[in-house]
């Protein structure tokens, strides 16, 4: 907005989204974090938390096997354990969007499911914090050490233990709320539901249930962020371009620093 002594307000013309470096598009059912970012999250994130699941299926499921798997083949449990702590991230923006989508018929449904997914996210990551912990643990003192050490902390209180309901009756609440607004069919909103069944806590690692809540995942929001990617015009190569170029230099930036301390 100018001003001019003694002359009234004039507001300024807001600059066309085309003609910006790096346009934004703050429409559509979720303006935040807007389609690209929320469609991305919608693909991206249950197929990084599907790989890994799948990364450890070889491996018995109880922490001391976890431990042991991470000792003995190192990369292949760092690939499944960050996949999966990655996907679990990258899926917020997926849980805001499909929240705003709902919410258009269902608000209340929308409202709860959201923020208890959402709150569900935040346990999932502090637990993949504490797998961190605990495979370097492994690494430097060896897996006896670490299991002896995981047996006898196990139950230790966190305040995030109050959250484990959340951990499941956000995806309930969610599935229920994308049936009823007709935002999903009955058997994709029945997979969402499915997700419900992913094991919480610390070191967990792949039963059959895991793979089948980590296929309705997929099933129900792969889908749903292809439907969101196609709802509006594509951008232009240029665009896209400058946009790569911009989200990997921060990305490699944000590693460097997070690395320095």
């Amino acid at each position: 907005m100018t001003t001019t002594p003694g002359a009234p307000l004039v507001h300024d013309t807001p600059t066309p989204a085309k003609a910006r470096p790096l346009p934004v598009d703050w429409s559509g059912d979720a303006p935040f974090p807007g389609r690209w970012v929320g469609g991305v999250s919608l693909v991206a994130g249950p197929l990084l938390l599907g790989t890994g699941v799948l990364l450890r299926l070889p491996f018995h499921f109880f922490f001391p096997e976890q431990l042991a798997a991470r000792v003995e083949h190192p990369g292949l449990m760092a690939a499944s354990y960050g996949t999966f702590a990655v996907g679990t991230v990258l899926l917020w923006p997926a849980l805001v969007t499909l929240a705003s989508r709902i919410g258009r018929r269902s608000p209340g449904l929308a409202l709860w499911g959201g923020v208890l997914a959402a709150l569900g996210l935040f346990a999932r990551t502090f637990h993949a914090g504490v797998d961190h912990l605990a495979f370097q643990l492994a690494e430097r003192q060896g897996a006896t050490a670490a299991t002896r050490f995981v047996d006898e902390t196990y139950g230790a209180f966190h305040v995030f233990s109050a959250l484990n309901l959340a951990v499941m009756g956000g995806w309930l609440v969610l599935a229920v709320g994308a049936w009823r607004s007709r935002e999903l069919d009955p058997v994709r909103a029945l997979a969402l539901a499915a997700t419900a069944a992913l094991p919480l806590g610390v070191l967990k690692g792949t039963t059959p249930l895991s793979v089948v809540a980590v296929a309705g995942l997929c099933l129900a929001l792969v889908p749903l962020g292809v439907t969101v990617l196609r709802d509006g015009p594509a951008p232009r190569r240029a665009t896209v371009l400058r946009w790569t170029a911009t989200i990997v230099a921060t990305v490699v930036l944000m590693t460097l620093i997070g690395q320095a301390g």
